[in-house]
């Protein structure tokens, strides 16, 4: 079909990709200085949670952002410092050059807003990630450092509305996005997966550098 493809994956439980029609070159597998893990103590690996390359002009990476797991997980203080790197390169590749266009996309495993879950007072009182004010900000620093949003604005509203609709999608340089359709309308009870799943299909996000 034309596409050429770039990935990074380990035997199980992480991997990102990137295909591309316009070009793939400069694959960068991680980003320097991107955080290791090791749970209960055991030896920290490198996870494949970011693989970058330039398309048709564009530094496209494409994420798997730390879910976090729960708030007192200590897979939370990973995904925070995870993002914290992150953001403190783009920052750096924006200001070394202000016109360069690059897309930060892929699943964030954050909800900016409080329209990105089905039930937001449930995700408060369950005390669950993907919405607590530490996360929040580790994705708004990406703005705070020239980067925008290309998901809300073109697809407003709740996560999930009432004609089935999951909006998750990406954008390169605003022409628009898709949705996952479901129909007939999910009637799915509170706090079952595949509710649940609809929040997860809520936190796909690109951010690209703000137009100079």
């Amino acid at each position: 079909m034309g596409y050429e493809v770039a990935h990074f994956g380990l035997s199980q439980w992480n991997g990102v990709a990137i295909a591309s029609r316009v070009g793939l070159d400069d694959v960068e597998r991680t980003f320097i200085d991107q955080p290791v893990f090791g749970k209960n103590g055991k030896d920290a690996v490198q996870e494949a949670r970011a693989i970058g390359a330039t398309c048709g002009g564009i530094r496209v990476w494409s994420l798997y952002v730390p879910n976090g797991r729960a708030l007192d997980d200590e897979h939370m203080p990973y995904k925070l410092s995870w993002l914290d790197s992150l953001r403190t390169h783009a920052e750096g590749w924006v200001r070394d050059d202000p016109k360069a266009q690059i897309a930060l996309m892929g699943d964030w495993n954050i909800a900016p807003q409080d329209d990105d879950v089905w039930d937001i007072d449930y995700f408060r009182t369950e005390g669950l990630t993907h919405v607590s004010d530490p996360e929040r900000a580790a994705f708004h620093a990406f703005e705070e450092a020239g980067f925008q949003d290309v998901v809300r604005p073109h697809t407003p509203g709740p996560a999930c509305t009432p004609t089935g609709i999951t909006h998750s999608c990406a954008s390169r340089r605003k022409r628009g996005c898709g949705s996952t359709l479901s129909w007939p309308p999910p009637r799915w009870p509170p706090g079952s997966p595949a509710r649940r799943s609809t929040a997860r299909n809520a936190r796909a996000r690109a951010l690209r550098t703000t137009p100079p």
